[in-house]
């Protein structure tokens, strides 16, 4: 236990002082504001329902942009686009480790492989929950002030539903950033790992269920792919329904959706662990 949190303090470390990690963090709180509040507060004052804000009428564009709401819009960008920058984070988190030897000293010289990997993990974990946290937050202090300027009441989330948001945004992102630890293993670099998994997020799933409809047997696989339990819990999450989100589905059910993710992660972790523990360095 001692050699697991030392290794998750040194990985730690390792990602604040590496900048590819403040750039993705930070494009994705970025995107989530423009997303959710940028492109709808545009659409609101300027009366257009269009597709930039999908099609709502300005009383429930309104809604969707008040603190209350922040549980399940905050959500909404996570199961594709959120998802692929926390694939990316896990991919060149492990890849990277082979594209610079760091797995290889660390593997010969220093603790186990199952401590070193696993400090890997605590540290990606912590990182999904502040980032999960952070965004929260940062949302609703927007919405207040969006609240504020448009003479609304300001009402916070309830606690169960903050909790809700919480939870759906940690299991989302936490499965996406397992899947590319677990690519970034198998392809031993990060280029070919981000690469995998983004053809994977952005074009594989899409195709699979854009023919599901025409092949039974497919459908039954596309119903619990990642991405599709992803976008299930999202949509689980919304109370007004609009035109389609991107990657936002209403396929599974709640239960189905947290059931799908936990085994996903628990797979991909679980995978990569062994993996990394049977496998040759070169």
């Amino acid at each position: 236990m001692n050699a697991l949190l030392r290794c998750a303090r040194a990985e730690a470390v390792r990602l604040r002082k590496w900048p590819a990690f403040w750039v993705l963090l930070g494009t994705w709180v970025v995107l989530n504001l423009t997303f959710v509040y940028v492109f709808n507060y545009i659409a609101y004052k300027s009366g257009d329902a269009s597709t930039m804000s999908n099609g709502l009428p300005r009383d429930l564009l309104l809604r969707q942009m008040l603190p209350a709401a922040v549980p399940e819009v905050f959500t909404q960008g996570m199961a594709m686009f959120g998802g692929a920058l926390m694939l990316i984070l896990g991919a060149l988190t492990v890849g990277s480790g082979y594209g610079w030897g760091t797995w290889k000293t660390v593997f010969t010289q220093g603790p186990s492989r199952t401590s070193a990997l696993g400090g890997t993990l605590v540290a990606l974990a912590v990182t999904t929950v502040s980032l999960v946290m952070a965004a929260f937050v940062v949302d609703v202090g927007v919405a207040a002030v969006i609240a504020s300027s448009e003479s609304q009441a300001i009402v916070l989330p309830s606690v169960s539903q903050s909790l809700l948001g919480l939870g759906s945004g940690v299991l989302i992102l936490g499965m996406w950033t397992m899947f590319g630890v677990l690519i970034g293993a198998i392809a031993r670099g990060p280029a070919l790992a981000v690469g995998l998994g983004l053809v994977w997020v952005l074009v594989v799933e899409n195709l699979l269920r854009g023919v599901a409809s025409l092949l039974g047997p497919v459908k039954a696989i596309t119903d619990y792919l990642p991405g599709t339990a992803a976008g299930s819990l999202a949509g689980t999450l919304r109370s007004v329904k609009g035109d389609p989100v991107p990657g936002v589905l209403d396929i599974l059910s709640r239960p189905e959706s947290i059931a799908a993710l936990a085994i996903y992660l628990s797979l991909f972790a679980a995978g990569t662990m062994w993996l990394i523990r049977r496998r040759d360095l070169v």
